[in-house]
């Protein structure tokens, strides 16, 4: 039963980091994406809209950072 434990553990923990993976992707694609938005500001709800995306992917990363490693945190 332990090792079926350990392995629900690496699995879940490979999910987070898989996760964590994705969010860092979208969240660099939105820093081009202001970037480029930035450049030519007539929009700027959408400008907006895209750097509340990207701080709300901030959060998330941040809590999946120490969900994966606490101790680095504390």
């Amino acid at each position: 039963m332990h090792v079926m434990a350990a392995n629900e553990t690496f699995g879940e923990k490979s999910a987070l980091q898989a996760q964590l993976v994705e969010l860092r992707t979208e969240h660099r694609d939105l820093d081009d994406a202001i970037e480029r938005l930035a450049e030519h500001p007539p929009d700027d709800l959408a400008l907006r809209r895209l750097k509340k995306r990207k701080l709300l992917l901030k959060d998330r990363i941040a809590a999946l950072e120490r969900e994966l490693d606490p101790d680095e945190y504390a």
